[in-house]
């Protein structure tokens, strides 16, 4: 996965894509943090107070699907899921780009799955209450299907931007000392 650096300023939608990944960064690492906050609470509450509170599974339950999810999603946005980058770089530039364009439409075609199967199970359940939290049952499948509709959206800018970039110029033979 080494690509060089570009001098060309970034385009408006890749700018917007930016800030979009780097706001799903934000709410992954609060989720984290309150992941950290409520599962403290449920320690304390249960071994200081006896009193251990119903209401924190349920909402690290939430908290914890909201960082994997949008974190994965951003990972997808910086190139930094699972791949063969290995392969990817010790492979001519024309294969280079047909490995580009395929992990794009795998990429996307998962994102679609999970997204698709979590808005169905998340309307599925909006009816039916959470033990122990004011909260619809399904509501852990909202960040799941964002997740995976921003994977999809990422997804589409790389096929994009792998189907747009040209393949480098074949390198010249060095000339020899005959050769004028």
């Amino acid at each position: 996965m080494t690509e060089t650096a570009s001098t060309v300023p970034a385009s408006p939608a890749q700018r917007a894509l930016d800030r979009l990944a780097g706001i799903a960064i934000a709410i992954a690492a609060a989720a984290l943090v309150g992941l950290v906050v409520v599962q403290g609470w449920q320690v304390f509450a249960r071994y200081v107070i006896n009193d251990s509170p119903s209401w924190t599974e349920p909402v690290t339950l939430l908290l914890l699907a909201t960082a994997m999810s949008l974190g994965a999603a951003a990972g997808v946005h910086t190139r930094r899921h699972f791949g063969f980058f290995l392969l990817h770089d010790h492979v001519r530039p024309a294969i280079r780009k047909a490995i580009d364009v395929v992990v794009a439409l795998v990429i996307a075609g998962i994102g679609a799955v999970i997204a698709w199967w979590g808005a169905i199970l998340l309307f599925d359940g909006l009816g039916i209450r959470a033990a122990g939290a004011h909260l619809p049952q399904s509501i852990n499948y909202l960040p799941l299907s964002l997740g995976g509709a921003l994977m999809v959206l990422f997804a589409i800018n790389q096929l994009v931007q792998g189907l747009a970039r040209k393949a480098p110029a074949a390198p010249q033979p060095a000339p020899q000392d005959g050769d004028l």
